[in-house]
């Protein structure tokens, strides 16, 4: 899309509109937002994955609720970067009173009985859903590559989720590049995204792509030489790794659910059937 063509001017960045529709907007995440950014995350994680659910089929809206909770290092991590961003519907209606009051509410209580067993996955997820009473419907977490995680405080996450650090791990022992190529010597130079996420009842609105291109002219606006991501959906793969030109997106290393073996000769990921790419986005690729 070219950018005579970005219409919705309601970006953090005047100068830098997006393609969503108008009664979207696009703003930087603060802490206020941290636990509606976790419960997206973790809603759309844990029961819409083509990776988690599957490995973890066990797991029902108290470990959703759980999740969020894990994550919420790795989440403030990102928004005290000041390099996250979420898309609010301008249009929504609130559910209750209550939340209209505040600007939206999250009602989640892990005390509260899981109807998994009872009524199924789904309901346990509709459960949930309807408990998010809050406008912002999609996130594309990020932070300075500069700035790296305390690994220590990732443990509770990668407890919940055992596999989420193997996936990390075989797509770093399959990057060919030399790490000096890459990776930064100093602030601003390497973005690195981790967690996109839209709430299941926004899915099909464009929120995604739309803000994963936003984000790309305005890291490069902001000085940044490149993007990186690991995707464990088809369609994160897609619009990254198929960046509009001037930037150019390439599937940096990859491997299969199906097909990964560990040295066991397990298939660990079995029986999740997903590709699962690193992708990186050269942003000064017309230097």
């Amino acid at each position: 899309m070219s950018r005579a063509q970005l219409k919705n001017s309601k970006t953090p960045n005047t100068s830098n509109p997006s393609s969503l529709k108008p009664r979207y907007e696009i703003r930087q995440l603060e802490p206020k937002h941290a636990k509606w950014v976790a419960a997206i995350v973790a809603h759309s994680n844990g029961f819409y994955s083509p990776v988690w659910p599957v490995l973890y089929p066990e797991k029902d809206g108290k470990d959703v609720i759980q999740l969020a909770l894990d994550s919420d290092y790795l989440v403030m991590h990102q928004i005290n970067s000041g390099l996250s961003f979420g898309v609010f519907d301008t249009e929504y209606v609130f559910k209750h009173d209550e939340s209209k009051a505040t600007e939206g509410k999250l009602y989640w209580d892990i005390s509260e009985p899981s109807v998994k067993e009872s009524q199924g996955l789904e309901a346990d997820a509709q459960r949930l859903l309807q408990q998010m009473d809050f406008p912002l419907v999609s996130v594309a977490l990020s932070y300075d590559a500069f700035n790296t995680l305390d690994m220590s405080k990732m443990e509770s996450l990668l407890a919940a989720l055992p596999h989420f650090g193997l996936v990390y791990h075989i797509l770093g022992e399959r990057d060919p590049r030399d790490p000096e190529s890459w990776k930064p010597k100093g602030p601003n130079e390497v973005l690195l995204r981790n967690a996109t996420s839209t709430r299941r009842d926004y899915e099909g609105e464009g929120t995604m792509a739309g803000l994963a291109r936003w984000l790309m002219r305005e890291a490069d606006a902001r000085g940044f030489r490149g993007i990186q991501i690991e995707a464990l959906a088809d369609a994160v793969t897609h619009v990254w790794s198929t960046s509009e030109p001037p930037y150019k997106g390439v599937v940096i290393s990859e491997f299969h659910t199906d097909t990964w073996k560990d040295e066991g000769g397990n298939i660990a990921f079995a029986p999740a059937h997903q590709r699962v790419t690193k992708v990186y986005v050269d942003l000064k690729a017309r230097a």
